[in-house]
C-alpha cells in the first residue's frame, strides 16, 4: 500500500533500518562467535596432532582454459609443531606415478617416467609443490593464521561425502604466490579440504580422507632416493 504522508514514510524507513541493521549486526556477532570456535578448535588439533596418514585427491583447475587434472595417492605428515619443521611426504599413484617430499618451505618432486626431479620452495611454487602447501594449513597455530591471514566464516558444508565440516576464507595479509585459501575443518578441528586460489585464478584443492592421526612416521621416510641420470630442475 502507497503512504501519502512523507513523514510516516520516513519513519517507517527508518524503522526498517534499525531492524536491517540490528540483524545484520546479530548476523555478524553469530558468526564471529562460530570463527572464534573455529580457530580454537583448530589450535587444539594443532596443538594435538603428531602425524597423519591419509588417502589424499588433488584436484588442478586452470582458469584459463578451465582445463582440470585431478591426481590420487597417499600422504604421511608430521607436524612442525612436533619436529618443529613441516614433513609431508605425497606419493602418487593415479595417473602417473610421482613422488613429492616437502620440509619446511623446501620441496622436491620426482618424475620417475620423465627422469626429471623439480625443487624449489612452497611459497613460490606454480607445480605440484602447492599441495605442500596447502598441507601447511595443518600445521599452523591460531596465532599464526590469525597474524598472517584475515578470515572469515562461510558456513557448514560436507565434504568427502559425509564429513560434516565448518568452511573458512581465508586471504593473505602480505604477497604472496596465491591470492586465498579456503579450508573445510572438522568438528575436531582438522582441516578435511583445503583450496589454494592463485593470482591467476588457477586453484589447487587438496581433500583427505581414511585419515590416522598420531600413528608412527618416522623422519626417514622423507628422503627420496633419485636415480642417476634423473635431470634435476629449479622450481
Amino acid at each position: 500500500m502507497r503512504l501519502n504522508n512523507r513523514a510516516i514514510r520516513s519513519v517507517l524507513v527508518l524503522v526498517a533500518m534499525a531492524v536491517t541493521l540490528g540483524a545484520f549486526g546479530a548476523t555478524q556477532a553469530k558468526a564471529q562467535g562460530v570463527l572464534k570456535e573455529i580457530l580454537d578448535r583448530m589450535d587444539k588439533n594443532y596443538k594435538t596432532l603428531q602425524t597423519v596418514r591419509a588417502d589424499i585427491t588433488m584436484v588442478k583447475v586452470n582458469d584459463q582454459i578451465g582445463g582440470k587434472d585431478t591426481t590420487s595417492g597417499s600422504v604421511a605428515f608430521i607436524s612442525k609443531n612436533y619436529k618443529k619443521k613441516l614433513y609431508a611426504r605425497i606419493d602418487w599413484t593415479k595417473p602417473l606415478e610421482e613422488s613429492l617430499v616437502v620440509i619446511g618451505d623446501r620441496y622436491q618432486l620426482y618424475r620417475p617416467s620423465l627422469k626429471q626431479a623439480i625443487i624449489g620452495s612452497t611459497k613460490q611454487t606454480k607445480t605440484s609443490g602447492a599441495a605442500g602447501g596447502a598441507l601447511a594449513f595443518m600445521s599452523m597455530s591460531k596465532a599464526e593464521i590469525q597474524t598472517n591471514y584475515d578470515v572469515k566464516y562461510v558456513g557448514q558444508e560436507g565434504v568427502s561425502g559425509s564429513v560434516q565440516t565448518w568452511h573458512i576464507f581465508m586471504t593473505p595479509r602480505t604477497s604472496t604466490s596465491y591470492k586465498s585459501a579456503d579450508l573445510w575443518v572438522d568438528s575436531d578441528g582438522m582441516p578435511r579440504q583445503a583450496m589454494i586460489t592463485e593470482n591467476n585464478g588457477d586453484t589447487t584443492t587438496i581433500v583427505l580422507a581414511k585419515i590416522k592421526k598420531n600413528d608412527e612416521v618416522k623422519t626417514s621416510e622423507f628422503s627420496l632416493d633419485v636415480p642417476k641420470g634423473t635431470k634435476v630442475i629449479n622450481g
